[in-house]
């Protein structure tokens, strides 16, 4: 792992020797360490989520039976929904025990929980054999799965820029949502062998619960990763000096609520471009436009995994010209290409569909890994992990949990199929305009 080249990747100049040793960072063998423990846990919360956006037609009718295609999605995109409600909660828990004991113990806590509630689901009965029981254990499965999530992707993100060095946060952070691009992958590739093997009447028997049940022997090799990282360099010189926040999260509210609305505001349409531009992309192209479901999922893998490939790049482009500007070029570009892109799959060719979905992603791997650590920047090493889990948890509500629901919504009720990437839009411009209260971050040492 730490022979793993990357002298191909745009690399920012080495900070001077006073700074960096000012900075309360690792070197890059630390560094590299720090950020595949954080990939490896954050692809087991985006292949979760994966899955449940991926497999939401099928199961819909099973837990949620009803004459209406739609009503059944609904139902199933509610649900899926309300993960999101219980993600806040979860990082004022986690984030509080991750700003008091430490990041590496609650990170391990947290993909072993996020892991075990994605297999339970793939065990769970449907509403033929348990009536109203099948979708309130759902229901509460997925709060579990939002509780945990609420505190892994962003104390994961927290970890790899307190075990960055300075000058190269945006380069090992943009490995947090390579774990995103990846789960979503590994979801999509999973669902796609499923269904291409069985035939319909299988899946909606028991072909289902495969991708769920395949989550616990990847939550296996994923705490084996974490448990083999130690603390971040960050967190431990500030126990040397300091002690723990007793309130986290009413540090959080007196003394850092400017970092608390940008982040907000960001993360709100980093969100919704990754479950507009990419997942519910899924559905349109499969419920509404008709195309054939294992080949959707085949093209959301090569296109998740492509996007992984980028981010890296990305981040390390960050760091040499600055995270502003390079947000607002993924933001921008969310705005241009989501409307013709959609117009383009329309055309009943799978061939324009792949070169569409090709396109409208590219803005993710720019948006994702350069939004990961600006976030970490926004906050100081003390309440870094509650900071970030509240506020991006927020964004994540607003721009992740509701707008799959929305989106749908939207097209049942006007009839438009492209009204989904005017909400895009939407989401992109708002992030941009916070972009302009947000200072530059990227040369600065951490807090």
């Amino acid at each position: 792992m730490s022979n793993a080249p990357t002298s191909s990747l745009p690399m920012p100049e080495a900070a001077p020797a006073s700074a960096t040793a000012a900075a309360p960072a690792g070197g890059n063998a630390v560094a590299r360490k720090a950020a595949m423990a954080a990939a490896a846990g954050t692809a087991i919360e985006y292949y979760e989520f994966g899955v449940y956006g991926y497999m939401a037609s099928t199961i819909g009718p099973l837990f949620f039976p009803s004459d209406s295609a739609t009503a059944s999605l609904l139902a199933i995109l509610a649900v899926f929904g309300s993960a999101f409600l219980m993600r806040p909660i979860g990082g004022i828990v986690l984030g509080r025990l991750g700003d008091r004991v430490g990041r590496r113990a609650v990170l391990l806590v947290t993909v072993i929980g996020m892991g075990i509630a994605t297999g339970i689901i793939g065990l769970l009965p449907v509403a033929a054999s348990a009536g109203i029981v099948a979708p309130l254990l759902l229901l509460a499965i997925r709060l579990a799965q939002g509780f945990f999530a609420g505190g892994e992707v962003t104390g994961a993100a927290a970890y790899v820029a307190e075990s960055a060095p300075k000058g190269k946060r945006g380069f090992y952070g943009a490995f947090t949502p390579v774990g995103v691009a990846v789960g979503g992958a590994l979801a999509a590739t999973v669902c796609g062998i499923t269904t291409g093997l069985l035939e319909p009447a299988q899946m909606q028997a028991w072909g289902w619960r495969i991708p769920f049940l395949m989550a616990i022997p990847m939550v296996v090799i994923s705490s084996m990763v974490r448990k083999r990282v130690e603390e971040s360099v960050a967190f431990k010189q500030f126990q040397e000096h300091s002690e723990p926040p007793k309130a986290p999260l009413k540090e959080v509210f007196t003394a850092h609520m400017p970092a608390v609305l940008k982040v907000v505001l960001l993360s709100f349409g980093q969100n919704v471009g990754y479950w507009v531009g990419l997942v519910f992309m899924n559905i349109y192209m499969t419920t509404y436009l008709k195309y054939d479901k294992a080949t959707v999922y085949w093209i959301m893998a090569f296109v998740s995994l492509t996007m992984a490939m980028l981010m890296p790049l990305w981040g390390g482009l960050s760091d040499r010209h600055g995270r502003r500007k390079v947000l607002a070029i993924g933001f921008c570009a969310y705005m241009v290409l989501v409307l013709p892109m959609m117009m383009l799959m329309d055309n009943h060719s799978i061939g324009l569909a792949f070169l569409a979905m090709m396109v409208v992603a590219l803005p993710m791997p720019i948006v994702q890994s350069v939004g990961y650590p600006t976030y970490a920047e926004q906050f100081p090493t003390r309440v870094r992990y509650t900071g970030m889990a509240f506020s991006f948890n927020i964004g994540a509500i607003l721009g992740g949990g509701l707008t799959p629901y929305v989106a749908t919504a939207l097209i049942g009720s006007t009839g438009n199929l492209l009204s989904p990437a005017y909400l895009l839009m939407g989401g992109a411009a708002v992030s941009l305009l916070a972009l302009l209260g947000v200072k530059e971050t990227a040369s600065q040492a951490l807090d």
